[in-house]
């Protein structure tokens, strides 16, 4: 499964000692570490929303 850093959060890789990036982390199924992390909400399995670009020229009336 990957999992991602809830939004607002710093996650560190117990393995690694690596912050979680935007990017997410692929970790075995069944990783009781991340399952209680998941649990708790701290990550998700969603990825983050990508911010859209500003339109440019604003509006036009």
């Amino acid at each position: 499964m990957k999992v991602y850093p809830s939004p607002g959060l710093s996650v560190r890789d117990p393995v690694t000692k690596q912050l979680l990036d935007e990017n997410g982390l692929e970790v075995a199924d069944g990783d009781l570490h991340w399952d209680r992390l998941l649990r708790d909400k701290d990550v998700t399995l969603t990825p983050p929303a990508k911010a859209s670009k500003p339109a440019i020229g604003g509006d036009k009336a």
